[in-house]
Parts: structure tokens; C-alpha cells; sequence
């Protein structure tokens, strides 16, 4: 499989990257409402990213290795193309800043092409950003928000009359911003048919992983999962569950 790097290294995220407790028999309660979805007919699923000013790490990284990490069979083969096409872009395509280091997307939202899934990390925004959502996001196969990426998905509209989740020192912020949604507490990602939302930073993984197991099923997530050496578990509850 011809992989993608992202265009920074991000130091310390391998780490961040594999859980350490077995998944408990809580984390088979997560909403599970989406439908399985169809590959185009030829080439790869395409992954649109959109990354601007404040972007966290991991809501980012994490979902993209995923992507990049899936494979179909039960012996894993790198030498073929990927299943997924995943790229980034950001408002005018000119890099933007996280933690300090300068990612550089491959498009802008003007020239960036349509893509069947699209990602949403936690940033600051911009109304800008809302409209790509709003106008993009409702014509994808999936919009999944990551963390706080959710706040953008509500602000687009697309989660109106839906159930989604967020980070959770953001629960309180969220349910009282956007009344036509309804809050999730503790999931690690809530489904609707055509637009889904994760939980916090880590809680993308999960989501993106989700959305590999919709379009080819539950093999190839399993293919994932071990490959990135990541245990699915259940949302902490509280500080004593991590």
C-alpha cells in the first residue's frame, strides 16, 4: 500500500496512539445507527480533512493514520494502493499552525476536490470553514466531527434534529449552543446515517475506524486496529476509568 505521511511529524503521538486497558463490554453500547456505505466503483474513498488555526494533534493525526492504515485480506500487504485518498485543506490553502509546527495542506476549500468522507478535528473555525462544512458535509457519504469539531459541524447545521457528542469539558457549552441537537454524554462517537460525531481527541480513532468497518467491514477494521496496535475500549467516565 502506497501510504501518505502527513506533511509535520508530530513528536511524542505514537504513544497517544495505543490504549491500555481491554475493551470492557461497555464499549459494545456505542451507538451503532449508521448504515454500511458503498466504495465508489473505481479508485479510492476520498478523505477531506479540514484543518485551520488551533487544530489539535491528535484529532487530526490520529483519524488520518487510521485511513492510512487500512487494508482488506487477513495478511496485511502494503504493496497495493490504498483504500482511502486522504488530504487536507485549509481556507486559502496556505499552511497553518499547530502546537508550533506549520502543516502544509494540499488544497484550498476553493480547488479542493468533493470527498466521500469528511473529517472535522477541533479548531477555532471561522465562518468561512462553516460554509465549506455546510455546503461540502451535505453532499458527503459521512461528516464525522472530531472533539470539538462538533461545535463547527452544529454551527453548518448538519447535526439539526440529531444526536451528537463532544469532548467532554464541552458537554455543558455545546447543549446550550445548539438546542436542536441532542447531546450524547459518555459515547465514544454517536452515529446518524449521514453525519456522525466522536468524543474527545482519542475518541476520533475510534470514529475513523468506525467508518473503515461501514465501507468494508468488520475485517478490515479489525486489519486497522491491530496494524495501529490500538485496543478499542469503552469512554472513561470519570478520572478513575483511565
Amino acid at each position: 500500500m502506497q501510504r501518505k505521511h502527513a506533511l509535520a511529524t508530530i513528536a511524542g503521538l505514537a504513544g497517544a496512539l495505543a490504549a491500555s486497558s481491554a475493551m470492557p463490554a461497555a464499549a459494545a453500547s456505542v451507538p451503532n445507527l449508521g448504515k454500511p456505505l458503498t466504495p465508489p466503483a473505481q479508485g479510492p474513498i476520498r478523505v477531506g480533512f479540514v484543518i485551520g488555526p488551533g487544530l489539535v494533534a491528535i484529532d487530526w493525526i490520529g483519524p488520518w493514520q487510521a485511513f492510512g492504515d487500512a487494508y482488506l485480506g487477513t495478511v496485511m500487504d502494503m504493496s497495493g494502493p490504498g483504500l482511502f485518498d486522504y488530504y487536507a485543506m485549509t481556507e486559502t490553502g496556505e499552511p497553518t499552525i499547530m502546537d508550533g509546527a506549520k502543516i502544509g495542506p494540499q488544497y484550498s476549500f476553493a480547488n479542493a476536490p468533493q470527498p466521500h468522507v469528511l473529517v472535522v478535528p477541533g479548531q477555532r473555525g471561522s465562518a468561512a470553514a462553516v460554509a465549506y462544512i455546510k455546503d461540502v458535509g451535505s453532499r458527503a457519504d459521512v461528516t464525522m466531527s472530531v472533539c470539538t469539531g462538533a461545535f463547527l459541524v452544529a454551527r453548518a447545521g448538519l447535526f439539526d434534529g440529531l444526536k451528537a457528542t463532544t469532548h467532554h469539558t464541552a458537554y455543558d457549552e455545546f447543549e446550550k449552543a445548539f438546542p436542536k441537537v441532542t447531546l450524547i454524554r459518555g459515547a465514544k462517537f454517536v452515529e446518524n446515517a449521514a453525519v456522525s460525531a466522536s468524543g474527545g481527541e482519542s475518541s476520533g480513532i475510534d470514529l475513523a475506524l468506525r467508518v473503515i468497518e461501514r465501507y468494508y467491514g468488520t475485517q478490515a477494521l479489525k486489519n486497522t486496529a491491530y496494524n495501529m496496535e490500538y485496543r478499542r475500549s469503552a469512554r472513561p467516565q470519570n478520572i478513575n476509568d483511565v
